[in-house]
């Protein structure tokens, strides 16, 4: 290994882990392109290695890898990170000899611990497939990243069964269509709580679990709600110290999730994102809070498309009537820097087949459930991607993806700690105020002085 690495690994294992993690990805273009943007390497010489981020695609890509390698000849191997530890994976593989030639930085904070690694992808043949420039990651006029999928989440349903609750005596909406608030989210979901019994559910939502494997949904995706409208309301896109103006909201959204639940609140710590899952998929729940990525999992469990739906997260701010998924993407691609110029050149032309190719775009649609912002964008059949598409269109607003300005894990961490510990009583909302606020402000700072 090139002592450069080893030294740039060194620092980043020393220096406090405030990254938004990092991810994984795909690679180099056709014929290869260094850092300085010169064409270099043999594709064909070269090989792949994805580490891969999402738990959920990890059968997919195997297959994709299989099908590139039985067409091209080119061997590409791919590695999925056990949920929740792709930033301590990621670290680990890039300072062995056989490293990934292809990962994933979730924004400009993840892009600022991992930049030296990136190579410059501006002449890559998938950097020109970009339907907009809008997708690319730079550090100054260096392409360091290229966004591959857009997603959206929100709370799924189980259509069915919200259907049931609406047509039942006791049911105060009487519509699916009428639940465009908090108010009458909350309504719903006590509903159907006091009679759950009747409804044959155990809860009105799935366990929101924090163990490690589930706890990204509500110290990452839900804590995004509070500061989207923070933002929103100031008219920027970051901030160096929050207000907490919306942390109420937060907390009434929270207590809503785990007091209308399949199961106590201080059983939460340990809950997994499989169990969840496993409820939804058997019935047991009627909303589920997760994105479009989940559409691959739950259909294979048996839910059809007319059984699924999904709303925007209401947390009582703004026109709520006028609010879409949320929409947007912290994954971004990256070709290690350090791999050889064959591997750059082979994981370049491996990432453009994935994006241009039938097969490639094809298995990204349909079987991972992508929206890819480039130009031979297969339409996707997922579900979700059709009721983001269909709000958009009714003038409804996408609300963005603020995880990229997030300010290191260590502030996710601390967030769902105190979340953890105010469910299961042990903690008070002034914990999680003080977890949000006080440590955005610290971590920003440390992230500055880097």
């Amino acid at each position: 290994m090139k002592s450069s690495t080893i030294k740039r690994i060194a620092a980043i294992g020393l220096a406090s882990l405030m990254t938004v993690g990092a991810f994984a990805s795909c690679g180099d273009d056709k014929g290869g392109s260094s850092s300085s943007g010169s064409k270099k390497g043999d594709a064909s010489k070269g090989s792949v290695y994805y580490l891969n981020f999402k738990p959920e695609q990890d059968e997919a890509w195997q297959n994709l890898a299989k099908t590139y390698t039985k067409a091209t000849g080119t061997k590409v191997t791919v590695v999925t990170a056990a949920e929740g530890t792709y930033e301590q994976t990621l670290t680990s593989e890039l300072a062995k000899d056989e490293a990934p030639t292809l990962f994933q930085v979730n924004g400009p904070v993840g892009l600022a611990k991992w930049t030296d690694f990136c190579m410059d992808l501006k002449d890559t043949d998938i950097y020109s497939q970009l339907t907009s420039q809008d997708f690319a990651l730079k550090d100054g006029d260096a392409v360091k990243g290229i966004a591959y999928v857009i997603e959206s989440y929100g709370i799924i349903y189980n259509k069915t069964l919200l259907q049931k609750y609406c047509d039942s005596d006791f049911a105060s909406v009487k519509s699916i269509d009428d639940i465009n608030s908090f108010d009458k989210l909350k309504t719903v979901a006590d509903e159907i709580q006091k009679n759950k019994d009747k409804l044959g559910v155990k809860g009105a939502f799935t366990s929101a679990g924090m163990d490690s494997s589930s706890d990204w949904r509500f110290k990452t995706h839900l804590a995004n709600l509070p500061i989207y409208f923070e933002y929103k309301d100031s008219n920027v896109g970051d901030k160096d110290k929050l207000d907490g103006t919306y942390l109420d909201n937060y907390k009434n959204i929270w207590d809503l999730y785990i007091t209308d639940s399949t199961c106590k609140a201080t059983e939460l710590a340990s809950k997994t994102g499989a169990e969840a899952e496993t409820e939804f998929i058997n019935g047991d729940a009627v909303f589920f809070q997760n994105g479009s990525w989940e559409y691959g999992a739950v259909t294979e469990g048996g839910l059809k498309d007319d059984d699924l739906g999904m709303l925007p997260i209401y947390i009582g701010v703004g026109d709520e009537a006028k609010q879409g998924l949320c929409t947007g993407t912290e994954n971004y691609w990256c070709i290690n820097d350090e791999a050889s110029d064959d591997d750059k050149a082979a994981t370049a032309e491996f990432i453009n087949w994935c994006v241009t190719s039938d097969e490639g775009t094809a298995a990204m649609a349909d079987k991972m459930g992508f929206v890819i912002p480039f130009k031979a964008a297969k339409e996707s059949t997922n579900v979700f991607v059709k009721i983001d598409k269909e709000l958009t269109e009714a003038g409804k607003t996408p609300v963005s993806w603020n995880f990229t300005t997030m300010p290191s894990e260590d502030w996710k961490d601390g967030v769902g700690a105190a979340l953890t510990q105010y469910a299961a009583g042990t903690g008070d909302w002034d914990a999680v105020k003080k977890a949000f606020v006080d440590n955005w402000a610290t971590e920003k700072a440390k992230t500055a002085e880097e």
